[in-house]
Protein backbone atom coordinates (compact mmCIF):
# COMPACT_ATOMS: atom_id res chain seq x y z
CA UNK A 1 0.00 0.00 0.00
CA UNK A 2 1.57 3.27 -1.09
CA UNK A 3 1.74 6.18 1.40
CA UNK A 4 -0.71 9.05 1.47
CA UNK A 5 1.15 11.97 -0.07
CA UNK A 6 0.58 15.29 1.75
CA UNK A 7 1.60 18.68 0.39
CA UNK A 8 2.21 21.36 3.02
CA UNK A 9 2.04 24.91 1.62
CA UNK A 10 3.26 27.56 4.07
CA UNK A 11 5.81 30.37 4.00
CA UNK A 12 6.88 29.59 7.57
CA UNK A 13 9.91 27.31 7.20
CA UNK A 14 9.73 25.86 10.71
CA UNK A 15 6.46 24.10 9.88
CA UNK A 16 8.37 21.54 7.79
CA UNK A 17 10.41 20.43 10.80
CA UNK A 18 7.32 20.44 13.02
CA UNK A 19 5.32 18.17 10.70
CA UNK A 20 8.12 15.74 9.91
CA UNK A 21 8.97 15.41 13.59
CA UNK A 22 5.36 14.90 14.77
CA UNK A 23 4.47 12.40 12.01
CA UNK A 24 7.87 10.66 11.98
CA UNK A 25 6.47 7.24 12.91
CA UNK A 26 3.91 7.29 10.11
CA UNK A 27 6.57 8.55 7.70
CA UNK A 28 8.95 5.78 8.80
CA UNK A 29 6.21 3.13 8.39
CA UNK A 30 5.44 4.37 4.90
CA UNK A 31 1.94 5.56 5.78
CA UNK A 32 2.54 9.28 5.10
CA UNK A 33 4.85 11.11 2.73
CA UNK A 34 5.27 14.90 2.96
CA UNK A 35 6.31 17.36 0.29
CA UNK A 36 6.59 21.10 0.86
CA UNK A 37 5.96 24.38 -0.93
CA UNK A 38 6.12 27.97 0.32
CA UNK A 39 3.41 29.67 -1.73
CA UNK A 40 0.59 28.87 -4.14
CA UNK A 41 2.75 28.99 -7.26
CA UNK A 42 5.27 26.55 -5.80
CA UNK A 43 2.36 24.35 -4.73
CA UNK A 44 1.03 24.13 -8.28
CA UNK A 45 4.51 23.21 -9.50
CA UNK A 46 4.78 20.48 -6.85
CA UNK A 47 1.38 19.11 -7.86
CA UNK A 48 2.60 18.72 -11.43
CA UNK A 49 5.75 17.00 -10.17
CA UNK A 50 3.76 14.80 -7.75
CA UNK A 51 0.36 14.08 -9.36
CA UNK A 52 -0.40 11.54 -6.63
CA UNK A 53 -0.73 14.24 -3.91
CA UNK A 54 -4.03 13.64 -2.12
CA UNK A 55 -4.04 16.04 0.86
CA UNK A 56 -3.00 19.68 0.82
CA UNK A 57 -2.37 21.66 4.00
CA UNK A 58 -2.44 25.26 2.83
CA UNK A 59 -1.88 28.50 4.68
CA UNK A 60 -4.26 31.26 3.58
CA UNK A 61 -1.90 34.26 3.84
CA UNK A 62 1.13 33.68 1.59
CA UNK A 63 3.16 35.76 -0.90
CA UNK A 64 2.85 35.48 -4.72
CA UNK A 65 -0.32 33.33 -4.56
CA UNK A 66 -2.44 33.11 -1.43
CA UNK A 67 -4.31 30.05 -0.19
CA UNK A 68 -7.74 31.13 -1.43
CA UNK A 69 -6.43 31.56 -4.97
CA UNK A 70 -4.67 28.19 -4.73
CA UNK A 71 -7.95 26.62 -3.57
CA UNK A 72 -9.71 28.07 -6.61
CA UNK A 73 -7.05 26.59 -8.91
CA UNK A 74 -7.39 23.21 -7.21
CA UNK A 75 -11.18 23.30 -7.67
CA UNK A 76 -10.64 23.74 -11.39
CA UNK A 77 -8.93 20.33 -11.44
CA UNK A 78 -12.24 18.68 -10.43
CA UNK A 79 -10.56 15.91 -8.49
CA UNK A 80 -12.95 14.76 -5.72
CA UNK A 81 -10.19 12.68 -4.11
CA UNK A 82 -8.00 15.75 -3.50
CA UNK A 83 -8.73 17.21 -0.06
CA UNK A 84 -7.62 20.68 1.04
CA UNK A 85 -7.21 21.60 4.71
CA UNK A 86 -6.85 25.36 5.16
CA UNK A 87 -4.61 26.85 7.86
CA UNK A 88 -4.81 30.41 9.19
CA UNK A 89 -4.71 32.50 12.34
CA UNK A 90 -7.62 32.09 14.75
CA UNK A 91 -8.71 35.67 14.16
CA UNK A 92 -8.89 35.15 10.39
CA UNK A 93 -12.33 33.52 10.52
CA UNK A 94 -13.62 35.52 7.54
CA UNK A 95 -11.10 33.95 5.18
CA UNK A 96 -11.54 30.54 6.80
CA UNK A 97 -15.30 30.77 6.27
CA UNK A 98 -14.77 31.76 2.63
CA UNK A 99 -12.40 28.82 2.16
CA UNK A 100 -14.96 26.38 3.58
CA UNK A 101 -17.68 27.86 1.36
CA UNK A 102 -15.35 27.42 -1.62
CA UNK A 103 -14.89 23.70 -1.03
CA UNK A 104 -12.11 23.23 1.52
CA UNK A 105 -12.41 19.90 3.34
CA UNK A 106 -11.62 21.33 6.82
CA UNK A 107 -9.48 23.93 8.56
CA UNK A 108 -6.92 24.32 11.33
CA UNK A 109 -5.95 27.46 13.22
CA UNK A 110 -2.51 28.65 14.23
CA UNK A 111 -0.79 27.84 16.44
CA UNK A 112 -1.53 24.37 15.02
CA UNK A 113 -2.72 21.73 17.44
CA UNK A 114 -0.95 18.75 15.84
CA UNK A 115 -3.10 16.19 17.66
CA UNK A 116 -6.20 17.84 16.22
CA UNK A 117 -4.53 18.11 12.80
CA UNK A 118 -3.74 14.39 12.92
CA UNK A 119 -7.44 13.60 13.47
CA UNK A 120 -8.39 15.93 10.61
CA UNK A 121 -5.93 14.20 8.26
CA UNK A 122 -7.34 10.79 9.20
CA UNK A 123 -10.85 12.04 8.45
CA UNK A 124 -9.62 13.29 5.08
CA UNK A 125 -8.02 9.91 4.35
CA UNK A 126 -11.34 8.16 5.08
CA UNK A 127 -13.06 10.45 2.58
CA UNK A 128 -10.31 9.89 0.01
CA UNK A 129 -10.59 6.11 0.35
CA UNK A 130 -14.36 6.38 -0.06
CA UNK A 131 -13.93 8.45 -3.23
CA UNK A 132 -11.41 5.97 -4.63
CA UNK A 133 -13.81 3.11 -3.90
CA UNK A 134 -16.60 4.95 -5.72
CA UNK A 135 -14.26 5.63 -8.64
CA UNK A 136 -13.30 1.95 -8.82
CA UNK A 137 -16.93 0.91 -8.75
CA UNK A 138 -17.74 3.51 -11.41
CA UNK A 139 -14.95 2.15 -13.61
CA UNK A 140 -16.26 -1.36 -13.10
CA UNK A 141 -19.76 -0.22 -14.03
CA UNK A 142 -18.45 1.53 -17.14
CA UNK A 143 -16.56 -1.62 -18.08
CA UNK A 144 -19.67 -3.71 -17.48
CA UNK A 145 -21.74 -1.31 -19.61
CA UNK A 146 -19.23 -1.75 -22.41
CA UNK A 147 -19.35 -5.53 -22.04
CA UNK A 148 -23.15 -5.45 -22.07
CA UNK A 149 -23.19 -3.34 -25.22
CA UNK A 150 -20.95 -5.88 -26.94
CA UNK A 151 -23.06 -8.75 -25.57
CA UNK A 152 -26.19 -7.06 -26.93
CA UNK A 153 -24.59 -6.76 -30.37
CA UNK A 154 -23.54 -10.41 -30.27
CA UNK A 155 -27.00 -11.50 -29.14
CA UNK A 156 -28.69 -9.60 -31.95
CA UNK A 157 -26.12 -10.94 -34.41
CA UNK A 158 -26.92 -14.59 -33.67
CA UNK A 159 -30.60 -14.02 -34.47
CA UNK A 160 -31.60 -14.08 -38.17
CA UNK A 161 -31.54 -10.53 -39.47
CA UNK A 162 -31.26 -10.75 -43.25
CA UNK A 163 -34.47 -10.67 -45.25
CA UNK A 164 -35.64 -12.45 -47.23
CA UNK A 165 -33.91 -15.29 -45.36
CA UNK A 166 -34.59 -17.83 -48.12
CA UNK A 167 -34.21 -16.00 -51.45
CA UNK A 168 -35.29 -19.03 -53.50
CA UNK A 169 -38.60 -19.15 -51.60
CA UNK A 170 -39.73 -15.53 -51.99
CA UNK A 171 -42.65 -16.67 -54.16
CA UNK A 172 -43.73 -19.22 -51.55
CA UNK A 173 -42.94 -17.77 -48.13
CA UNK A 174 -42.89 -14.42 -46.33
CA UNK A 175 -41.25 -14.17 -42.90
CA UNK A 176 -40.15 -11.41 -40.52
CA UNK A 177 -39.22 -11.18 -36.86
CA UNK A 178 -38.06 -8.75 -34.17
CA UNK A 179 -36.66 -8.97 -30.63
CA UNK A 180 -36.57 -5.86 -28.41
CA UNK A 181 -34.91 -6.59 -25.04
CA UNK A 182 -36.13 -4.85 -21.90
CA UNK A 183 -32.53 -4.58 -20.66
CA UNK A 184 -29.19 -4.44 -22.45
CA UNK A 185 -29.47 -8.14 -23.20
CA UNK A 186 -32.59 -10.28 -23.29
CA UNK A 187 -33.90 -13.77 -22.69
CA UNK A 188 -36.25 -13.98 -25.67
CA UNK A 189 -35.19 -15.39 -29.01
CA UNK A 190 -36.56 -16.48 -32.35
CA UNK A 191 -35.09 -18.52 -35.17
CA UNK A 192 -35.85 -20.00 -38.58
CA UNK A 193 -33.73 -22.29 -40.69
CA UNK A 194 -33.84 -24.55 -43.74
CA UNK A 195 -34.02 -28.25 -42.87
CA UNK A 196 -34.22 -29.56 -46.45
CA UNK A 197 -35.67 -28.49 -49.81
CA UNK A 198 -39.25 -28.87 -48.58
CA UNK A 199 -39.11 -28.00 -44.89
CA UNK A 200 -38.49 -24.85 -42.84
CA UNK A 201 -38.06 -24.88 -39.08
CA UNK A 202 -39.14 -21.82 -37.10
CA UNK A 203 -39.48 -21.08 -33.39
CA UNK A 204 -39.93 -18.47 -30.70
CA UNK A 205 -38.90 -18.76 -27.06
CA UNK A 206 -38.85 -16.90 -23.75
CA UNK A 207 -36.31 -17.67 -21.01
CA UNK A 208 -37.28 -17.18 -17.36
CA UNK A 209 -35.69 -14.20 -15.70
CA UNK A 210 -33.94 -11.17 -17.13
CA UNK A 211 -30.51 -9.78 -17.87
CA UNK A 212 -27.22 -11.63 -18.20
CA UNK A 213 -28.28 -15.05 -16.74
CA UNK A 214 -31.28 -15.15 -19.08
CA UNK A 215 -29.11 -14.11 -22.04
CA UNK A 216 -26.63 -16.92 -21.40
CA UNK A 217 -29.42 -19.48 -21.00
CA UNK A 218 -30.99 -18.06 -24.18
CA UNK A 219 -27.78 -18.62 -26.18
CA UNK A 220 -27.42 -22.20 -24.92
CA UNK A 221 -31.10 -23.02 -25.55
CA UNK A 222 -31.12 -21.54 -29.04
CA UNK A 223 -27.95 -23.40 -30.05
CA UNK A 224 -29.26 -26.69 -28.68
CA UNK A 225 -32.71 -26.46 -30.28
CA UNK A 226 -31.33 -25.27 -33.62
CA UNK A 227 -28.65 -27.97 -33.78
CA UNK A 228 -31.23 -30.65 -32.93
CA UNK A 229 -33.84 -29.23 -35.32
CA UNK A 230 -31.41 -29.18 -38.24
CA UNK A 231 -31.20 -32.96 -37.96
CA UNK A 232 -34.79 -33.08 -39.20
CA UNK A 233 -36.35 -34.73 -36.15
CA UNK A 234 -39.97 -33.90 -35.31
CA UNK A 235 -40.63 -30.82 -33.16
CA UNK A 236 -41.77 -33.02 -30.26
CA UNK A 237 -38.61 -35.14 -30.39
CA UNK A 238 -36.46 -32.00 -30.73
CA UNK A 239 -38.02 -30.38 -27.66
CA UNK A 240 -37.95 -33.63 -25.65
CA UNK A 241 -34.23 -34.07 -26.37
CA UNK A 242 -33.47 -30.42 -25.57
CA UNK A 243 -35.43 -30.68 -22.33
CA UNK A 244 -33.46 -33.71 -21.17
CA UNK A 245 -30.18 -31.85 -21.61
CA UNK A 246 -31.32 -28.50 -20.20
CA UNK A 247 -33.18 -29.96 -17.22
CA UNK A 248 -30.23 -32.08 -16.17
CA UNK A 249 -27.90 -29.05 -16.19
CA UNK A 250 -30.34 -26.34 -15.07
CA UNK A 251 -28.93 -23.73 -12.69
CA UNK A 252 -31.21 -21.71 -10.39
CA UNK A 253 -34.22 -23.59 -11.81
CA UNK A 254 -34.13 -21.65 -15.10
CA UNK A 255 -36.41 -22.74 -17.93
CA UNK A 256 -37.59 -21.60 -21.33
CA UNK A 257 -40.99 -21.64 -23.00
CA UNK A 258 -40.74 -22.67 -26.67
CA UNK A 259 -42.99 -22.90 -29.69
CA UNK A 260 -41.14 -24.87 -32.38
CA UNK A 261 -42.68 -25.82 -35.72
CA UNK A 262 -41.75 -27.30 -39.09
CA UNK A 263 -43.51 -26.08 -42.23
CA UNK A 264 -43.82 -28.24 -45.31
CA UNK A 265 -43.40 -25.62 -48.02
CA UNK A 266 -45.15 -27.68 -50.65
CA UNK A 267 -48.24 -28.83 -48.73
CA UNK A 268 -48.59 -26.18 -46.01
CA UNK A 269 -48.66 -28.82 -43.28
CA UNK A 270 -47.24 -27.49 -40.00
CA UNK A 271 -46.07 -29.90 -37.32
CA UNK A 272 -45.42 -28.17 -34.02
CA UNK A 273 -44.74 -28.56 -30.33
CA UNK A 274 -45.74 -25.90 -27.83
CA UNK A 275 -43.75 -26.20 -24.61
CA UNK A 276 -45.53 -23.82 -22.23
CA UNK A 277 -45.51 -20.89 -24.64
CA UNK A 278 -48.21 -18.37 -25.57
CA UNK A 279 -50.44 -19.86 -28.29
CA UNK A 280 -49.69 -18.20 -31.65
CA UNK A 281 -52.44 -16.80 -33.85
CA UNK A 282 -53.42 -18.04 -37.29
CA UNK A 283 -54.51 -15.29 -39.66
CA UNK A 284 -56.76 -16.86 -42.29
CA UNK A 285 -56.92 -15.38 -45.76
CA UNK A 286 -60.66 -15.01 -45.12
CA UNK A 287 -59.79 -12.35 -42.49
CA UNK A 288 -60.43 -14.61 -39.50
CA UNK A 289 -57.98 -14.44 -36.57
CA UNK A 290 -57.79 -17.69 -34.59
CA UNK A 291 -55.66 -18.54 -31.56
CA UNK A 292 -54.09 -22.00 -31.56
CA UNK A 293 -54.94 -24.34 -28.64
CA UNK A 294 -53.31 -23.70 -25.28
CA UNK A 295 -50.17 -25.67 -24.59
CA UNK A 296 -50.57 -28.88 -22.62
CA UNK A 297 -46.81 -29.36 -22.19
CA UNK A 298 -44.53 -27.78 -19.56
CA UNK A 299 -41.62 -25.42 -20.10
CA UNK A 300 -38.30 -26.75 -21.38
CA UNK A 301 -35.69 -27.32 -18.69
CA UNK A 302 -38.19 -27.39 -15.83
CA UNK A 303 -38.82 -31.14 -15.41
CA UNK A 304 -36.60 -34.05 -16.38
CA UNK A 305 -37.93 -37.11 -18.21
CA UNK A 306 -40.92 -35.42 -19.89
CA UNK A 307 -42.05 -36.46 -23.37
CA UNK A 308 -43.52 -33.57 -25.33
CA UNK A 309 -46.44 -33.87 -27.72
CA UNK A 310 -46.68 -33.26 -31.45
CA UNK A 311 -49.53 -31.25 -32.93
CA UNK A 312 -50.50 -30.38 -36.48
CA UNK A 313 -52.25 -27.63 -38.42
CA UNK A 314 -52.80 -26.73 -42.05
CA UNK A 315 -51.49 -23.43 -43.40
CA UNK A 316 -53.28 -22.76 -46.67
CA UNK A 317 -51.93 -20.36 -49.26
CA UNK A 318 -52.48 -16.83 -48.00
CA UNK A 319 -52.68 -17.91 -44.36
CA UNK A 320 -50.21 -16.57 -41.77
CA UNK A 321 -48.98 -17.43 -38.30
CA UNK A 322 -47.99 -14.80 -35.74
CA UNK A 323 -45.83 -15.95 -32.84
CA UNK A 324 -45.09 -13.70 -29.86
CA UNK A 325 -43.75 -13.69 -26.31
CA UNK A 326 -45.65 -12.50 -23.26
CA UNK A 327 -43.77 -9.21 -23.40
CA UNK A 328 -46.38 -8.25 -26.01
CA UNK A 329 -49.58 -9.14 -24.16
CA UNK A 330 -48.23 -8.26 -20.71
CA UNK A 331 -46.86 -4.86 -21.72
CA UNK A 332 -48.22 -2.35 -19.20
CA UNK A 333 -49.10 1.33 -19.40
CA UNK A 334 -48.75 3.90 -16.61
CA UNK A 335 -52.14 2.80 -15.20
CA UNK A 336 -50.80 -0.76 -14.78
CA UNK A 337 -53.15 -2.05 -17.49
CA UNK A 338 -51.91 -4.88 -19.73
CA UNK A 339 -52.01 -4.75 -23.51
CA UNK A 340 -53.69 -8.17 -23.42
CA UNK A 341 -54.91 -10.69 -25.98
CA UNK A 342 -57.98 -8.66 -26.97
CA UNK A 343 -55.92 -5.66 -28.10
CA UNK A 344 -53.49 -7.96 -29.87
CA UNK A 345 -56.34 -9.63 -31.74
CA UNK A 346 -57.70 -6.21 -32.75
CA UNK A 347 -54.27 -5.29 -34.10
CA UNK A 348 -54.01 -8.58 -35.99
CA UNK A 349 -57.41 -8.03 -37.60
CA UNK A 350 -56.07 -4.76 -39.00
CA UNK A 351 -53.07 -6.46 -40.62
CA UNK A 352 -54.56 -9.79 -41.73
CA UNK A 353 -53.47 -9.31 -45.34
CA UNK A 354 -50.34 -7.24 -44.72
CA UNK A 355 -46.83 -8.48 -45.43
CA UNK A 356 -45.01 -9.98 -42.47
CA UNK A 357 -42.68 -7.05 -41.84
CA UNK A 358 -45.62 -4.68 -41.63
CA UNK A 359 -47.36 -7.07 -39.23
CA UNK A 360 -44.35 -7.04 -36.92
CA UNK A 361 -43.95 -3.26 -37.15
CA UNK A 362 -47.64 -2.52 -36.49
CA UNK A 363 -47.75 -4.83 -33.45
CA UNK A 364 -44.63 -3.17 -32.00
CA UNK A 365 -46.05 0.29 -32.69
CA UNK A 366 -49.40 -0.52 -31.07
CA UNK A 367 -47.71 -1.97 -27.99
CA UNK A 368 -45.40 1.05 -27.74
CA UNK A 369 -48.29 3.50 -28.14
CA UNK A 370 -50.29 1.65 -25.49
CA UNK A 371 -47.40 1.58 -23.00
CA UNK A 372 -46.65 5.27 -23.49
CA UNK A 373 -44.06 6.52 -21.01
CA UNK A 374 -44.18 3.34 -18.89
CA UNK A 375 -40.86 1.48 -18.71
CA UNK A 376 -40.62 -1.69 -20.78
CA UNK A 377 -40.75 -4.51 -18.24
CA UNK A 378 -40.14 -7.54 -20.47
CA UNK A 379 -38.54 -8.48 -23.77
CA UNK A 380 -40.86 -8.04 -26.74
CA UNK A 381 -40.42 -10.61 -29.51
CA UNK A 382 -42.61 -11.24 -32.56
CA UNK A 383 -42.32 -13.62 -35.51
CA UNK A 384 -44.71 -13.59 -38.47
CA UNK A 385 -44.79 -16.19 -41.25
CA UNK A 386 -47.11 -16.32 -44.27
CA UNK A 387 -47.51 -18.97 -46.90
CA UNK A 388 -47.96 -17.18 -50.22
Amino acid sequence: MKPIKILSVDDEMDLELLLTQYFRRKIRKGEYEFVFAHNGLEALTMMVKHPDIEIILSDINMPEMDGLTLLAKINEMRNPALKVIMVSAYGDMGNIRQAMNNGAFDFATKPIDLDDLSVTIEKAIEQIEYVHQMQREHSQLESLKGDLAIASEIQQAILPRHYPPFPDLVDHLDIAASMTPAKDVGGDFYDFFRIDDDHIGFLIADVSGKGIPAAIFMAVSRTLIRATGLRGVSPADCISYSNRLLASESVDCMFVTVFYAILNIQTGEVLYCNAGHNPPYMLKRSGEVVALPMSQDPMVGAIEGIDFHLQQLQLDKGDALVLFTDGVTEAMNSQNEEFGEDRLEDTLKDVVMSDCQKMVDVIKDDVSEFAGEAEQSDDITILALRRK
